[in-house]
């Protein structure tokens, strides 16, 4: 008879807003790798439209992204066959996207907000609160954590 090993426990991501900070959690609580982010210049919220980063409980619905190369560029969730330049004024997603669903009565409106983490072509504003919303990541960050990461893994966004 052939004993299969159970499933790894999950990784957890934590958003620590005051710090513009993202930790990953091993199943011990263990810190496995921290990455510095941008989170809403708009301050925290969950209403629609607002622009405004959300807190509480959530997890990855989805990873989009996967192989494509660094720097490429996103419209509504699909490559576009162009890679971007640092810098400009624009908000462009970038790399690879991790989506978030709310698990929170409050942020349940997440999914429908596409509130991703993400690639960025500002990545000398990293560190400070300036996204539209989302969580942004230096491009190499990002596509190290997408890896790390899989679709169903809990995340807490704290202020």
């Amino acid at each position: 008879m052939t004993i299969q090993s159970p499933p790894s426990p999950s990784s957890t991501l934590v958003v620590d807003v005051t710090r513009q900070q993202v930790d990953l959690l091993g199943a011990l609580d263990e810190v496995l790798a921290s990455y510095p982010v941008s989170t809403s210049k708009f301050g925290l919220g969950f209403e629609e439209g607002s622009f405004k980063t959300p807190t509480g409980r959530f997890r990855i619905s989805e990873k989009i992204g996967a192989g494509e190369p660094p720097w490429m560029s996103f419209k509504s969730r699909i490559p576009t066959g162009s890679i971007a330049v640092p810098g400009g004024s624009e908000d462009h997603i970038l790399s690879r996207i991790l989506w978030l669903e709310g698990m929170d009565a409050e942020n349940s409106n997440t999914l429908k907000r596409t509130i991703y983490f993400h690639g960025t072509n500002q990545e000398e504003l990293i560190g400070t609160p300036v996204s539209h919303g989302c969580i942004r990541l230096r491009n190499r960050d990002m596509i190290e954590l997408f890896d790390l990461v899989k679709v169903g893994d809990p995340l807490e966004i704290r202020a």
